[in-house]
């Protein structure tokens, strides 16, 4: 497994951008799939997007489907996730997840399919 931290979260207001960060440590990180997820107060954990391990491929939520996109620089072991037209029901703790594209299912949404988290970072969208 990899060890992963995010960065990038803050508070902003509706209508801004803000792209997150997640560093992975190790020589086997770009042989990861890698995903976001985020987790809002008393609601499950949810899948955002998913980036396959050349950074070719990727498949997203359909709630943020043309807001968010999902991104990789292997040379710099980091994910991205860029955050656009941020509304107050983004609200959330973001994580980012990864798993060896060996044993990732391709088009899988859930926890499982993940073996490798982050600690998460918060972001917070004012009205």
């Amino acid at each position: 497994q990899v060890q992963l931290v995010e960065s990038g979260g803050g508070l902003v207001q509706a209508g801004d951008s803000l792209k997150l960060s997640c560093v992975g440590s190790g020589r086997t990180f770009s042989s990861y799939a890698m995903g976001w997820f985020r987790q809002a107060p008393g609601k499950e954990r949810e899948f955002l997007a998913a980036i396959n391990w050349t950074g070719g491929t990727t498949y997203y939520a359909d709630s943020v489907k043309g807001r968010f996109t999902i991104s990789r620089d292997n040379a710099k072991n980091t994910v991205y996730l860029q955050m656009n037209d941020l509304k107050p029901e983004d609200t959330a703790v973001y994580y980012c997840a990864g798993r060896h594209q060996l044993r990732f299912s391709w088009g899988e949404s859930s926890l499982s399919n993940f073996d490798s988290w982050g600690q998460g970072t918060q972001v917070t969208v004012s009205s």
